[in-house]
This record gives C-alpha cells, structure tokens and sequence, in this order.
C-alpha cells in the first residue's frame, strides 16, 4: 500500500539534531504502551508544563494510509499509541501495517505489511500498538525486536532497526494465535487480537479480542505465554477452569466450565518483571446477558489474574463482577502504582470495570487495601437464570459513574417527555439491575463506567487519573422462538441491536438510551476525568471531558482513549467524540489547553523527548466508529513547544 507523504510543519527541527547528542535516557522514551510494563502512562519530562502547554503547537502529522471502510461493517479505528524506544517511534495500524517513524520530522523510516484481510466483518477493526523486547545486558545479540499481534490473531517477531521478520521465531516471524484453543474460532470476526502483548523476561503474554453474544460456545480466551526468542509456547492458562481440582472450577455448576468460551483478556495487560507477575484482566463469559447455561459466580471471569510470568500458574485472583449478566468486563487495563498508608509502601495493581467501581489491590496478595463488602444485589425474574444474590463494592473510592435509579433528562420538553416513557417501561432497581423479558435499564451501560481507556498515575501527587462515561442502556432478552420476529419489526432509528445467543433460551436487543434529539436520556455529564487519592481512596476532583456534538461542553463526551500524566503537570487526554485533545492541570483538572485534531482521536496519547531536545506530545487521530460525529481519519499528530 502506497504512504502518503508526512507533513512538516516546523522545518526547522531538522536542523537541531545535527547539534544534539545522539544518545537518550530512559526518561526520554516511552518504550511499552502504557510508558512502564506496570502501565501508569507517567513521564517524567517537564519541558511540557502549566506555563508552556499554552504555547503547544502541531509539529508534524503523518497518515498511515490505512483509513478503511468495508461494504460491511465497521470501519478502521486508529487507535494505537505510539512506542518510542533509542530514536524511533513505532506503531501499528488495523490493517496490520507496523511503521517506523523519525521521531522529530515524522518521516517514514520502515514499514512492514502483515497483509490483515480488510473485509472480514471485524467486531472491532483496531490495533491498538506493538511491544518491544530486548535482549537481556551482556547478550552478544544486542538485539531488539517489535513484537504485534495482528488484527486476524497472528503474533509477529520484527526487527526494530530494519522491520524484517525474525526468522527462526515461529515459523519464519510468526506464531499463529488461532491454533490449539479449546473452542476453536469460527471466522475471523469472532477471533481477534487489538492490544500489545506483554512481554515479562523472555515471556511474551498474549489475549484475545471475542466477540461477544453470538453463543454459549464462543471461542475460548486462552491466555498463552510465548518464548520471546523462539516462538514457542511456554504454557497456556484458561481463564475458564478446565481441571476439577481447581478452586474456581465449583463456581462453573452444571458442567458449564466444558461448553462455555470468552472470559478472556483482550484489553492490555500488565506485568511486574520485578516480581515475574504479569496481571491480566478478564472478560464475561459468553453470552454476557444470560447466565443460565453458566450458573454460578464463574471464578476467574471478570477478574484481575496474577499469573507467574515464566510458568502461567495463577498467584492469585480476584474477581470484580460475580456472574456477570451486565458485559461489565475487567476493559480497562490494569495499573501498577504503590500506596503510602500509615507509613507503609504497598505494592498495589488497581482495576476498574464497566459498573464504575474502581479496586486497590495488594499487587502480592490480591487482598483490597481499602476493603470491600459484598452488598445485597437485585434478584432476576427471568426464568432459568440465578442472578448472583451479592456483589463486591470498594470502600474506596466511591462509585466513580452514576449508578442510581434513573431521572429522564432530556434538552427539551419533549425530549423530556419522550425519555420519560421510554424509561418508565423499564424495570430499574439501580446498579445490577439484572436483564428482564420486558426490559432493563442498566446503568452504567456496556461501554461503561471505564471502558478499555484505563487510568494514569501521578507519581508525583500520588493522583490516579481514572476517564469514566456516564451512557445508560436498555437491554431486553427475548426467548428464541421470538427472535427473529423481534429483529424483522424493529424500528431502525432505535437503533436496536440484537445478538443471537445462540445455545441459550433468549437473545438480546439493547440500545443506548437517546431522545429524538439524539442525545442522551439520563442527565449529562456524560463523559468526566476523575482524580483519586492513591493513598486514601478519596475523591480529588472531577471534570467534563470533550463535547458531545453540539451540545454544552460542561455535558462532556463519552471517551474510548485513556490519559497520560507528565512531571511537567498536565494530564493529557483525548478519546472524545470531538477532533481534539486536551491539557488538564493536574492539581485541580482546570483545562489549560486545547489541541485541534484532523479527526476525532479514539486514543491514548503519549510523550517524549527527541534527540534535538524537543518534548513532543502524539496522538493517533482516526475518528470514531459513531455514524456522523466524526470523518474516518488516518493521522498521527506531533505537538511541540513553539
């Protein structure tokens, strides 16, 4: 595929690097998606701070050339964020395309083309970037390699310096991921890779993107470890236990651990070399709307899973939603950070989920640092299906998304009204109300609370920065005989969809809550960045992020694309549905800057320093996959201090 040419907007950039040392230090780079392989996004740079972010300007912008749209389904999403490891700045593309850019002119450098088949109906068609392995000090190899899980499940060993295969990994470079899983994938749509491995040692970790709803037997979320030299497997571990002698398999009654898939770890998960712990945060088990193929708590779903790195055996665990019927999977990743409590450090792992509770763990133990209690949970009324009769909630923080019973919002009188019938048809007993025959209001709805965003930490405030959406939906189960009925009478401006459940005694419809207005039925805002006290769990400050189309900015945007935190004071986020990225003083969330983007940037950014001396802030822009609120993009902007 032909590039198009980067554009170059500060020329005289060039120049500098002539009179700059070549050589970098750590704290220039940004060498794992999240920064650290405990993903806290924090750089330590502070050229970029509360008196020059005003003064950001864009440096240089470069287009992938991968912006697509199929007959079918869904476009590309450009999603990834940006590695930048001695000199290069790596990233990968959907239609699996790694590029290899200078990091000062964004000029192309390599490029390597894993030829991803474009129209396959992918759930969702997204890379969101590539890992780095190095080999270890004292190696004669002096080797480093970029390592990508391509959208259609294959793993890829490259070169860093010239981006030509590693051969002897695999088979000529590659490991392909769709083999030896105990329920084997059915197409390309239902089996998907979207996040960076993660790489422990010589171990690299890798997941899986399923597809949710289409069965009882989805394919199975196998988590597989891989020698990073050679390709081969090291050990497998399934989130759904399949040895009698495990613990958890007597939370799968029925026989169910046998026949049910998903469950797996498809966001990006993180890893403590120091202890050889990689933490993986698990999915729902399929179908994520009825349970009564699977009943149960369904221990390790929904979970954050301390596995050793070297070995795949479980540390611990500790499991967030029990029988989930709500698609309330572990989305965001993990975060490593330590708390400082009562004159104590303590290795800590937090994780959020789509119900808008965030949990301190003790990264040794799994054991919650603030405490959780099992609080009573509404019963379901479907029949066949045993809702879990409790569920856990975090002392601290607090609910970090609206969870209460609904009041209709609406931008005008008959918007108002109209949110009004719609909600009141609906059974709504607060957070875990569960799915019913005549319909549910679920609050948060299945983007979340934290979607696969994440969080940030602030090393120097002891703040973690935690996105959440604020987006209620209607979700209905409909026994199978009635389907298909249900699916032909729709009404297409309700924008229902429908998934077959196959297997289970109901499908589902659902539907984001909106008036005829388009916006939505429950009261904005509906997107915000919270700050939370890492030591004391306590709430800081919460703002609104982005703009919803047209709408009031302080209603917010909801937000796929999570935020970076600098020593420089600002915290940087964009994942809006309008084309822009934001600065946020740290200290108070007061916005200090705003960066126009060509596109809406479904995206995490991220910084560093150049070897001309420069801090520079990127950021992926290729739009959002919601009809009309942005055009489909292909670009990664640079900003710099002009």
């Amino acid at each position: 595929m032909a590039r198009k040419r980067s554009i170059l907007v500060a020329p005289a950039a060039i120049a500098a690097i002539a009179v700059w040392a070549l050589a970098v230090s750590p704290d220039d780079e940004w060498p794992s998606y999240g920064r650290d392989p405990g993903g806290q996004r924090f750089s330590p740079l502070k050229e970029i701070n509360t008196k020059s972010v005003g003064r950001l300007k864009v440096a240089w912008t470069y287009h992938t050339g991968d912006a697509f749209q199929p007959q079918n389904g869904k476009p590309t999403s450009f999603e990834a964020t940006p590695i930048y490891v001695d000199g290069t700045l790596y990233l990968s593309t959907p239609l699996g395309h790694v590029i290899a850019l200078d990091p000062v002119t964004g000029k192309e450098r390599w490029s390597y083309d894993a030829k991803v088949p474009k129209d396959k109906g992918y759930g969702d068609f997204v890379s969101r970037g590539v890992s780095l392995w190095k080999s270890a000090a004292g190696d004669k190899r002096a080797e480093k390699r970029i390592f990508v899980a391509t959208l259609d499940a294959r793993l890829v060993a490259l070169d860093a310096a010239t981006g030509k295969p590693i051969l002897p990994f695999g088979d000529n470079g590659i490991v392909d991921l769709r083999n030896n899983l105990r329920i084997a994938p059915r197409g390309f749509a239902d089996y998907e890779e979207t996040s960076p491995p993660a790489i422990s040692g010589n171990t690299v970790v890798a997941g899986s993107a399923i597809a949710d709803n289409g069965s009882v037997n989805q394919p199975s979320g196998e988590v597989r470890g891989f020698d990073a030299i050679t390709g081969k497997l090291k050990w497998t571990w399934d989130p759904i236990p399949q040895n009698p002698n495990d613990p958890a398999a007597a939370t799968w009654k029925n026989g169910s651990a046998a026949k049910t898939g998903a469950a797996n770890a498809w966001s990006v998960i993180a890893a403590d070399p120091q202890r050889n712990l990689v933490f993986l945060p698990t999915s729902s088990p399929s179908p994520d709307y009825y349970g009564g193929e699977r009943l149960g708590d369904n221990v390790y779903a929904d979970s954050i899973v301390a596995l050793h790195a070297d070995t795949g055996t479980v540390a611990w665990h500790f499991q967030l939603v029990h029988h989930d019927l709500w698609d309330y999977d572990v989305a965001s990743p993990p975060i490593l950070f330590d708390v400082h409590r009562n004159g104590q450090t303590i290795p800590a792992v937090g994780a959020g989920d789509k119900d808008g509770f965030f949990f301190i763990l003790n990264r040794e133990t799994g054991k919650p640092i603030f405490g959780v209690s099992e609080k009573p949970a509404p019963k379901s009324d479907v029949p066949g299906e045993e809702s879990s009769p409790t569920q856990p909630v975090p002392v601290a923080p607090p609910a970090l998304a609206p969870q209460k019973p609904p009041e209709p919002w609406g931008a005008t009188e008959a918007d108002r009204k109209f949110c009004a019938d719609e909600i009141g048809k609906l059974r709504s007993d607060g957070v875990f109300t569960p799915p019913s025959l005549n319909g549910s209001y679920i609050a948060p709805g299945n983007i979340g609370g934290m979607a696969w965003s994440g969080a940030a930490y602030d090393r120097d405030h002891h703040l973690l920065l935690i996105p959440t959406n604020n987006l209620a939906a209607e979700v209905r189960l409909i026994p199978q005989a009635d389907l298909l009925k249900a699916f032909l009478g729709r009404n297409p401006k309700d924008d229902w969809e429908f998934a077959p459940q196959r297997g289970a005694a109901y499908g589902m419809q659902r539907r984001f809550l909106r008036s005829p207005s388009g916006l939505p039925c429950n009261a904005p805002p509906w997107g915000v960045l919270n700050a939370v006290d890492a030591d004391t769990g306590a709430l800081r400050w919460t703002v609104p992020i982005g703009q919803f189309g047209k709408g009031d900015p302080k209603f917010g945007s909801i937000a796929l694309g999570g935020p970076i935190v600098t020593a420089g004071g600002i915290v940087f986020m964009a994942g809006t549905l309008d084309a822009a990225i934001y600065g946020f003083d740290v200290t108070n969330g007061r916005q200090l800057w705003r960066g126009d983007l060509p596109t809406s940037a479904r995206s995490t950014p991220m910084t560093f320093r150049a070897p001309n001396g420069k801090q520079y802030l990127v950021i992926s822009a290729g739009g959002h996959d919601v009809a009309g609120m942005a055009p489909l993009g292909d670009s990664v902007v640079a900003f710099a201090v002009q």
